[in-house]
């Protein structure tokens, strides 16, 4: 059986290179964009230069795919659902958070959580909203 994987895919209006290469300066990794005039996918001559298609990777294998959403297809849709990230490196992740929160907002800090890690939410620059939970970082709800 071959490995299937699940990956957040962002749309954006006409800022997708600054956002996933805002994002390559969060995450570090590599940044692979195609634009509509690659392919020439776009009659439209001033999306030529938009992001038909974009992937960071990550040297630890995270993966955030996002494109610009041709003016023919209507306002893009996809940012009102939150991208999690979760794990256990405490200053990993919350060197994310930072980078993330940085003109953009902080909708929930990041701190400890009634489940015992640490669990926060921002919205960045371009209106993704990130959720961040780091396990392992606060007491455990209930000691033996």
């Amino acid at each position: 059986m071959g490995t299937t994987r699940m990956n957040p895919y962002l749309s954006f209006r006409d800022n997708a290179r600054e956002a996933m290469e805002f994002y390559q300066s969060v995450f570090g990794g590599q940044l692979d964009v195609s634009t509509f005039g690659d392919f020439q996918a776009s009659e439209d001559p001033s999306e030529q230069d938009n992001v038909m298609h974009s992937q960071l990777e990550t040297e630890g294998g995270m993966v955030l795919m996002g494109s610009d959403t041709p003016k023919s297809m209507g306002d893009p849709s996809g940012n009102g659902y939150p991208v999690a990230i979760f794990g256990d490196d405490d200053a990993e992740l919350r060197g994310y958070f930072d980078k993330l929160s940085d003109g953009g907002s902080v909708t929930m800090p990041l701190e400890q959580a009634p489940w015992g890690d640490s669990f926060g939410m921002c919205a960045d620059k371009f209106g993704v909203n990130w959720m961040m939970n780091i396990s392992g970082t606060g007491a455990s709800p209930q000691s033996s």
